[in-house]
């Protein structure tokens, strides 16, 4: 998927995005075939080693999954901001936003996920379930690949441990949830991912750096702020070339460098190629990286200032109802826990001590960066109340949730009284009272595996029906979405305040209208005739709720009865469009 990604990428910074759906896909196609006349004609071809357990859990619950994301609806603010305008963007006109194109504001965010969503909703069609099962694809997909960290997947306890930290990682996802097209859990699922390819090609270096540098260019691609993810990857990619290099050290200290330099910089081209097209296309882009403007920031607030966001963040990162930190402190329970019992117990040496220090480094190292990025990047306004600071600390949580869990299912792998895995099967315990234990500690971890998937399920299904009344699902209710790119000029009457000043309407309304000409407006204590001049310079109005006075004066001005509905202005009053 990501090196689906990559083509696309290419592609659409060429113009010539379309063609490169095309392309990527009737390839795919080819190379599927390519493989199973190989497969028929050669007894060669890949070696099935047979369905094991977490592969019926992934498939099962992940279907279910994607039927509920089929159906649910984009609410949030930042898909109508951002995410979900951008597919939009290039699915209907076929290339990335330019100059000239006001519709996408977030100019200097990397199309990554974009781009996978753009090419399967071509296919399928659009619509926000399309959106969100492409999006959770590719997040099922990374999360299944932390099934390669086991030491024997035909062990059920160690496999459904991995599908229960798998289930668990969706709670501290629960800010956002999965019916949403933010990347906050996208950015740790990939790094997840990455992490544990460079441990399975650890003693295939070709294979090791080719995986490596997709993951960089790719990872970086989704977010600005997956730098410090690339970082993480990149040091344990260090840490890979040293302990399994072979040969003489001479040759290491020529080698070594070499394969971490050509690697990193490999992966990095896509993001330099998009930084610099975001500098070249766009004089001014929000987000962007740019030491002139963080130093500009850094100046314009106050010492005074300063102190207070960081007296609020030290107070909600000790914050006992924080989400990230009670996942902090589970981590580390668990791990503890675990290395008491396997190394003062079972006199098993181990590292999960280790391990957990580590972790919690990180968490330590992330949380410097993250105020780095409240002081550096936010408006004070922002900062001071910790905008989305749960949810950019829960996906550092999630990170290290599954570093962790890998790392303990293997400990726990070790535990077990027979090594030769050629050899494990119902006898291979030490005694009755271990495989009674055994099962029941595997029963218990599949249930609660099976439960926690289907809470999130459910929370989904739940929240989608809190959600029936939200302005996006009252929008479709009385007008069709436009799927042309226009300048018309379209008022959103939305009686609800909070929505029209924290431009929420204005934003579901640019997205549903592909327009960049799209004013949310609440407040109408007006003159008869202000309130003309007022309609007559909008091109359509749109009223997804009804509006008290907006009703009285259209009664008073154009002698018409209006509630709800979607109208095209004329001279003698507002037209019903159905």
């Amino acid at each position: 998927m990501l090196v689906q990604i990559l083509i696309l990428y290419v592609f659409a910074m060429t113009g010539l995005l379309n063609l490169g759906i095309q392309v990527v896909t009737y390839f795919g196609i080819a190379l599927l075939l390519l493989w199973f006349a190989l497969s028929f004609w050669h007894k060669g071809q890949l070696k099935f080693e047979g369905i094991h357990l977490f592969d019926l859990w992934m498939i099962g619950l992940g279907v279910v999954m994607s039927k509920t994301l089929l159906k649910s609806p984009l609410v949030n603010y930042d898909n109508f901001s951002h995410w979900a305008v951008m597919v939009k963007f290039m699915t209907f006109t076929g290339r990335l936003p330019g100059t000239t194109d006001k519709l996408v504001t977030f100019t200097s965010y990397p199309p990554a996920t974009a781009l996978y969503i753009t090419q399967f909703v071509h296919w399928t069609g659009f619509s926000d379930g399309t959106m969100l099962v492409a999006q959770f694809l590719l997040i099922w997909a990374a999360g299944y690949s932390i099934f390669a960290g086991l030491r024997d997947r035909s062990r059920a306890l160690t496999s459904f441990a991995l599908c229960f930290t798998l289930a668990i990682s969706f709670v501290f996802n629960v800010a956002i949830r999965l019916n949403n097209l933010l990347v906050d859990y996208v950015l740790p699922i990939i790094a997840v991912s990455a992490l544990v390819g460079i441990f399975s090609y650890r003693k295939q270096h070709i294979l090791l750096c080719i995986h490596t540098s997709i993951f960089i260019g790719a990872l970086m691609l989704v977010k600005n702020s997956a730098t410090f993810y690339t970082v993480l990857i990149g040091i344990y990619f260090f840490y890979t070339l040293l302990t399994n290099s072979k040969g003489q050290w001479f040759k290491r200290l020529i080698e070594i460098p070499l394969q971490l330099i050509g690697t990193i910089i490999i992966g990095l081209l896509p993001f330099l190629w998009w930084n610099n097209h975001v500098k070249t296309t766009f004089p001014i882009s929000k987000h962007q990286i740019s030491t002139q403007a963080y130093s500009k920031q850094l100046n314009a607030e106050s010492h005074q200032e300063i102190f207070k966001i960081a007296h609020k963040f030290i107070e909600q990162i000790f914050s006992l109802n924080s989400l990230s930190t009670k996942g902090i402190i589970l981590i580390n329970i668990v791990l503890i826990g675990a290395w008491i019992y396997a190394r003062l117990i079972k006199n098993l040496h181990n590292n999960l001590l280790g391990m957990t220090f580590l972790l919690d480094f990180i968490f330590l190292i992330y949380y410097i960066s993250l105020f780095g990025m409240y002081i550096l990047s936010m408006p004070y306004n922002e900062a001071i109340v910790l905008d989305g600071f749960e949810r950019y600390a829960s996906s550092m949580v999630i990170l290290n949730l599954f570093i962790g869990a890998i790392y303990l299912v293997r400990v726990l792998d070790r535990l077990q009284f027979e090594q030769n895995f050629q050899k494990r099967n119902t006898l291979a315990f030490k005694n009755a009272t271990t495989k009674n234990v055994y099962q029941i500690a595997t029963l218990l971890t599949g249930f609660f595996a099976i439960i926690m998937m289907y809470s999130e399920i459910t929370g989904t299904n739940f929240t989608n029906k809190m959600n029936h009344n939200t302005l996006p699902l009252q929008m479709s209710r009385i007008a069709k979405p436009w799927t042309h790119l226009n300048h018309k000029k379209v008022l959103i009457v939305d009686p609800e305040k909070v929505d029209v000043n924290d431009y929420y309407a204005g934003h579901v309304g640019r997205y549903y209208f592909f327009t960049d000409k799209v004013v949310g407006q609440e407040n109408f204590m007006m003159t008869p005739e202000d309130f003309k001049k007022t309609v007559k310079s909008y091109g359509y109005i749109a009223i997804p709720e009804s509006h008290g006075t907006f009703t009285v004066l259209t009664q008073k001005v154009y002698h018409q009865h209006v509630v709800t509905g979607f109208f095209k202005v004329t001279n003698h009053g507002l037209k019903r469009i159905h």
